[in-house]
């Protein structure tokens, strides 16, 4: 493990599917703690044995064929919290989130999967913004706490028309509708900051290309991808990267992954 504190959200779209392609960028990227989405098995289906040789620890909250949340790391875990409070009868795998014994002490961590919502004119639509209410209800619990606080996932929100390739073809989708947007800039006035845009923040750069209609070549993609800290975590920021040649490999996930290094 590096003296830093290097950490990875990654929607794998199907991570028995793309185990190989996501053991090779583990062993290139090093990342001490990796927030998985869309692992799509059950908990008891995950690889685990795969992982645990690379020297992570594995917390998971699968579902089966669909959604599945997983958080893996080379530190201890001395808390879990499988599942977004507010909703007991949510049953959908999207959230986890666990207390890891990092070299500098405790960092919260979760993992997270926020719902896609199309078509805007269903109850998808209406999950999406409860879900995110309720996200953001929680956030605001996490903060009294005044630690390192790492909320990392698909967050399925184009937040600004820079965050994707052309406006004019995603106006009428979820990711990004007003409220949508609202609801993801709420978080932000919490007092959260996003890993990217206080270390790079320029626009076009993509976290998601659609396997359909030549996206991925191209580079008709969206940055939907984030990492957002609270402010003890943010203050000791050292880097952040987008890991965009995972794309390139062969039977690729659709996203790629975001890496934020910390003094942790």
């Amino acid at each position: 493990m590096s003296a830093d504190l290097k950490i990875a959200t990654w929607n794998v779209n199907s991570v028995r599917t793309r185990i190989g392609n996501v053991l090779k960028c583990l062993a290139e990227e090093k990342p001490d703690v990796v927030c998985l989405q869309e692992i799509k098995c059950q908990t008891e289906q995950f690889p685990y044995l795969e992982f645990e040789d690379m020297g992570y620890n594995c917390a998971v909250l699968g579902q089966k064929s669909y959604n599945g949340v997983a958080i893996l790391s080379k530190f201890a875990i001395e808390e879990t919290l499988p599942g977004l409070p507010g909703d007991a009868s949510d049953e959908q795998a999207r959230y986890l989130e666990c207390v890891i014994a990092a070299n500098k002490g405790p960092v919260r961590v979760a993992s997270i999967y926020l719902p896609n919502g199309n078509p805007k004119t269903t109850e998808k639509f209406d999950y999406k913004l409860r879900w995110m209410q309720r996200l953001r209800e929680h956030a605001k619990s996490l903060l009294k706490f005044e630690e390192p606080l790492i909320l990392a996932g698909d967050y399925n929100v184009i937040a600004k028309d820079g965050h994707c390739w052309d406006p004019a073809v995603w106006v009428d989708d979820a990711l990004m509708a007003d409220e949508t947007r609202a609801e993801f800039a709420a978080l932000h006035w919490l007092g959260l900051d996003n890993a990217w845009q206080i270390k790079d923040g320029r626009d076009h750069q993509y976290t998601f290309w659609d396997y359909q209609r030549g996206a991925w070549n191209k580079d008709h993609g969206i940055h939907i991808d984030h990492i957002l800290m609270s402010p003890q975590a943010s203050d000791r920021l050292l880097d952040v990267k987008i890991a965009r040649e995972t794309r390139a490999e062969e039977r690729p996930s659709d996203h790629v992954p975001v890496i934020a290094s910390f003094d942790l």
